[in-house]
C-alpha cells in the first residue's frame, strides 16, 4: 500500500517497514523523528473536524433561515473559523487559499500523460472520504454503467433505504463531498445553476475498479456470476443488469443473506418459488425503473406472488416497484413490514387498489403514489404516518375516493416535500388549502390540476411559511392567482415553476409590488401566454436563472446571470 493512500496510516506503515531494514543501517534518528510526529495526522484531522463543525453550524442557521441567530453569533463564529483555520494552515497561507480554485476537468477526454497522476489522486480522495457511509455511498454508484446519468434525488432515496443517511440534507452533504473530491461530476441541463443529475467521473470509475478491491461490496448479475463475500452479511448486495433475470436456487442464487437487490438495467424479472421468502436479511428491494426515466421503458415481473412472500421481513426498509407493469394490487402483508421507510409505487399504471391499513407503517418516511392513474382511491391512514418526510401523488377527489382532507396533514410535522393532484371531481372544502400554512417544515410543494374548466381556480391557498420551491401545474385560470401575489408568498421562496394550464400573463397588475427574493423561474408549456422579458425582469428583479419553453412567443429561451451564481 502506498503511504499516500491513507495519511492516518502513513507513519505507522513507515515505522513497520523501518523495523525490517534497521539492522542494515543506523536509522535511529529517522525513527525518532517519525515517532515524534506519529500523531500529527490525527491532530490535523481533529482540527479539520473542529473547523467543519463550525461551518456546519453556520450552514444550519442558513438552511433553517435563522438569520436572527446568525447575526447574534456572527462575531463569535468568525473568530472561531479563523482560529480553527490557523490551526490548519500557516498564517501566510490563509490569504493564498482565498484565490485558489480548481475547475473540473473535461472528464470525457483521456488525460495527457502529464495528468495521469490524477488517477492516483482520485484513489487518495476516495480513501480520505470522511465517513464510512460516504465510502459506501460512493461504492454503490460504481454498480451503474460507465457514464450513466443518475438523479440526485433517486440516489438520496436509495441511500436512505440502505441506512447510510437519515434524510436528503445528509444526502446533500455526502454528494457535496463527492463533488468536491471530483469523484462525481455534474450533468448540467442547459444553464441551470442547480446540479440535479450527475455521473461518476469516468476516470475515477476506471481507477477505483482497477484496484480489484476484495472489499468491493456488489455482486453483479452478469453471466450468473457473483463476487460477494459469502461470509459477510453486511456487504451482500445483488445488482441486476441483464435484460432478463431469474432468481432461483437452481440457478445458483441459493444464498439467503442478500442485503439489497437492485435493478439497474433489467426489463423482465422472474422469481423461483419461495425464493424471496428466504431473504430474511433483505433491507433494500429496488426492482423498478432507475436509470431510464422514460415512461416507454418497460419493466415486468412474471407475477405478483413474490410480494406475498415478503412475510416477516423485519429488516426491509426500502421497497421500489416504480414503473413495473402487471401489478394491480399490493397484498396486505406489505403493510406489515414494520421497518419499511420507503415505498415507491410511482408509475405503477396497473395498480388499482391499496389496503386501508397503510397507517401500520409507522416508520414510513417516503411514500410515492404519483402517476398511479388506475388507483381507485387513496388509502386511509396516510395522515397517521407521523414520520413521513416525502409524500407524492396525493389525490384530491370525490369524498368516496379521498377519505381525508388536506387539513388532516397537519399532523405530519416532519413533511418536507408534498405533491397534490386535484382530480376532475375533486371536492375541496372552504379553508382546506389554507391549512397548508401549518406545514412549517415543508420546503417543496407541487399542486397540479386535472381539470380544464374554471373549477377550483378560486381555491384559497396559503403557502407554507418556509417554502423554498413551488411547482404549479395545469392551473386552469387565465389570471395570475391571488395566492401567488408577492405579499402572499413567503420570503423563503427561491424557485417557482409554472407548467401547463391556461394562464395567459405573469403580470399581477401591481408592478411596484415585486418578488424581490425569487431566484429561479421556469415557464413551460403555456400555450396561451406571451412573455415580455423586460416586464418579467421588473416583476422578479433578483432572478439569476430563467427558462421559458413552449409558450406563444418562445419555443425555448434560457438565461443565467453568472454574476449571481
Amino acid at each position: 500500500m502506498s503511504i499516500r493512500t491513507n495519511p492516518m496510516k502513513a507513519i505507522p506503515l513507515l515505522l513497520k517497514r523501518l523495523r525490517k531494514v534497521e539492522q542494515q543501517a543506523n536509522l535511529d534518528d529517522l525513527k525518532s523523528v517519525l515517532i515524534n510526529i506519529k500523531d500529527v495526522f490525527f491532530l490535523v484531522k481533529k482540527n479539520e473536524e473542529e473547523l467543519l463543525d463550525t461551518l456546519a453550524l453556520v450552514d444550519g442557521y442558513i438552511r433553517k433561515s435563522n438569520i436572527r441567530k446568525l447575526m447574534e453569533d456572527k462575531e463569535k463564529l468568525c473568530k472561531k473559523i479563523m482560529d480553527s483555520t490557523q490551526k490548519l494552515l500557516p498564517r501566510d497561507a490563509i490569504e493564498a487559499t482565498k484565490s485558489s480554485s480548481k475547475p473540473f476537468q473535461d472528464v470525457n477526454r483521456a488525460p495527457p500523460s502529464s495528468q495521469l497522476q490524477n488517477i492516483e489522486e482520485y484513489k487518495v480522495n476516495y480513501q480520505n472520504l470522511g465517513h464510512l457511509c460516504h465510502k459506501r455511498g460512493f461504492l454503490s454508484l460504481l454498480s451503474f454503467p460507465k457514464n450513466a446519468i443518475t438523479s440526485k434525488r433517486n440516489i438520496f432515496t436509495w441511500w436512505m433505504g440502505m441506512g447510510d443517511i437519515d434524510g436528503e440534507e445528509d444526502g446533500e452533504d455526502v454528494f457535496v463531498e463527492l463533488l468536491h473530491c471530483n469523484l462525481v461530476v455534474p450533468h448540467r441541463q442547459g444553464k441551470c445553476p442547480h446540479v440535479n443529475k450527475f455521473k461518476v467521473n469516468p476516470w475515477v470509475h476506471k481507477s477505483i475498479l482497477s484496484q480489484n478491491d476484495k472489499n468491493q461490496p456488489f455482486g453483479i448479475y452478469s453471466q450468473i456470476v457473483s463476487s460477494v463475500r459469502a461470509n459477510d452479511t453486511s456487504y451482500s448486495n445483488l445488482i441486476l443488469d441483464q435484460r432478463e433475470a431469474k432468481l432461483s436456487d437452481e440457478l445458483g442464487f441459493e444464498y439467503n443473506h442478500w442485503r439489497s437487490i437492485f435493478n439497474v438495467n433489467t426489463s423482465y424479472v422472474k422469481f423461483g418459488f419461495q425464493w424471496m421468502a428466504k431473504m430474511k436479511h433483505l433491507e433494500v428491494l429496488h426492482l423498478g425503473r432507475w436509470l431510464q426515466h422514460s415512461s416507454s421503458h418497460h419493466i415486468e415481473v412474471e407475477s405478483e406472488e413474490f410480494l406475498k412472500e415478503l412475510i416477516d421481513h423485519e429488516y426491509l426498509k426500502y421497497l421500489s416497484l416504480r414503473g413495473i407493469s402487471r401489478i394491480s394490487t399490493l397484498p396486505k402483508n406489505i403493510f406489515e413490514l414494520e421497518s419499511l421507510e420507503t415505498l415507491d409505487l410511482k408509475a405503477c399504471h396497473n395498480l388499482e387498489t391499496l389496503p386501508n391499513d397503510i397507517a401500520s407503517l409507522k416508520k414510513l418516511k417516503h411514500l410515492n403514489l404519483s402517476q398511479c392513474y388506475l388507483l381507485e382511491r387513496m388509502p386511509k391512514g396516510i395522515e397517521k404516518l407521523t414520520e413521513l418526510q416525502v409524500l407524492k401523488g396525493l389525490v384530491i377527489d370525490s369524498s368516496s375516493k379521498t377519505p381525508y382532507k388536506i387539513s388532516d396533514l397537519e399532523n405530519l410535522k416532519k413533511l418536507e416535500q408534498l405533491s397534490i393532484h386535484i382530480a376532475r371531481e375533486g371536492v375541496i372544502e372552504e379553508g382546506d388549502f389554507e391549512s397548508l400554512e401549518d406545514l412549517s417544515t415543508l420546503h417543496h410543494l407541487k399542486i397540479s390540476w386535472g381539470v380544464s374548466t374554471l373549477m377550483h381556480t378560486d381555491v384559497k391557498i396559503i403557502l407554507p411559511p418556509n417554502l423554498e420551491k413551488l411547482h404549479v401545474e395545469g392551473f386552469p385560470g387565465q389570471n395570475f392567482p391571488e395566492w401567488l401575489m408577492p405579499h402572499k408568498v413567503p420570503l423563503s421562496l427561491k424557485e417557482l415553476n409554472i407548467s401547463g394550464g391556461k394562464l395567459n400573463k405573469m403580470d399581477h397588475g401591481k408592478i411596484y409590488d415585486t418578488l424581490h427574493w425569487l431566484k429561479i423561474l421556469r415557464l413551460r408549456y403555456l400555450k396561451h401566454m406571451n412573455v415580455d422579458l423586460a416586464n418579467l425582469k421588473m416583476l422578479f428583479p433578483s432572478l439569476c436563472y430563467v427558462e421559458i419553453k413552449h409558450v406563444l412567443n418562445f419555443t425555448h429561451f434560457e438565461w443565467r446571470d453568472n454574476e449571481r451564481n
